[in-house]
């Protein structure tokens, strides 16, 4: 199972947008992943973002790559994880460390 792939949802570590959840839409290269909420759904804005500022979840949906967000939004809604999106995690600093030195 890879962790960085299309579809995998993962939590934000860094930034504003911290604790909140998104999903990779596309790899961009070994460093970059391009990842939406979509911004309605979870307020995370399509956007590109270092891999060291996520961690992925065990969760993944059936997306293709560079799916727009209203697909991305239809395949959550048909996985059944809208509830689980809209939940906020909190990051603590030990956590994101912990995180951090995993990758």
């Amino acid at each position: 199972m890879p962790a960085i792939e299309v579809g995998r949802i993962c939590i934000k570590l860094r930034g504003r947008e911290a604790g909140k959840k998104c999903v990779i839409v596309d790899i961009i290269d070994d460093r970059f992943v391009l990842i939406t909420g979509p911004k309605q759904l979870t307020g995370v804005k399509r956007r590109r973002v270092n891999i060291d500022h996520i961690e992925p979840t065990d969760k993944k949906i059936d997306i293709e790559k560079g799916a727009s967000d209203e697909e991305v939004l239809k395949a959550i809604e048909s996985a059944g994880l809208t509830e689980f999106m809209k939940e906020k995690v909190k990051i603590t600093r030990k956590e994101f460390l912990e995180a951090k030195t995993l990758i």
